[in-house]
């Protein structure tokens, strides 16, 4: 048989607490299906959540699902940082920009939302454009 099956390519890993876990490898590291990753690694939006962020440290390994079809990186929790908070000029500079993005070019008016990169317009000056047209 030319085809591998996956129960073949399973082995053994030792994590870096001295545990052992069944796995396979995907892209050189470790891989684990969605629910069997071992405690200790989450995801990049698990860390978020938490206010922290990877600090640097590579990924640890990799979470599968849908047929490994989708995937995400798994980092090691003892190694995360938190996360860094904008300094006032920064936030204030970040507020500035998200108005600028609220603002309509057609109607001169904040809309409340960001307007549409594509058109520069808000949707009700987007739909009566259509509709002119």
């Amino acid at each position: 048989m030319s085809r591998l099956y996956r129960w073949t390519e399973y082995r053994l890993v030792k994590l870096w607490d001295g545990r052992t876990s069944l796995t396979r490898p995907v892209c050189g590291l470790p891989a684990w299906s969605f629910g069997w990753a071992p405690e200790g690694l989450v995801t990049r939006r698990q860390l978020r959540a938490a206010g922290l962020c990877p600090g640097g440290a590579d990924a640890y390994g990799v979470l599968v699902w849908y047929h490994d079809r989708s995937w995400a990186w798994l980092f090691r929790l003892d190694l995360a940082k938190p996360k860094r908070v904008p300094t006032p000029t920064q936030a204030g500079a970040l507020d500035k920009a998200m108005a600028t993005r609220r603002w309509c070019n057609a109607c001169r008016r904040d809309v409340g939302y960001c307007a549409s990169r594509t058109f520069g317009v808000c949707g009700e000056c987007a739909t009566l454009e259509q509709v002119a047209a």
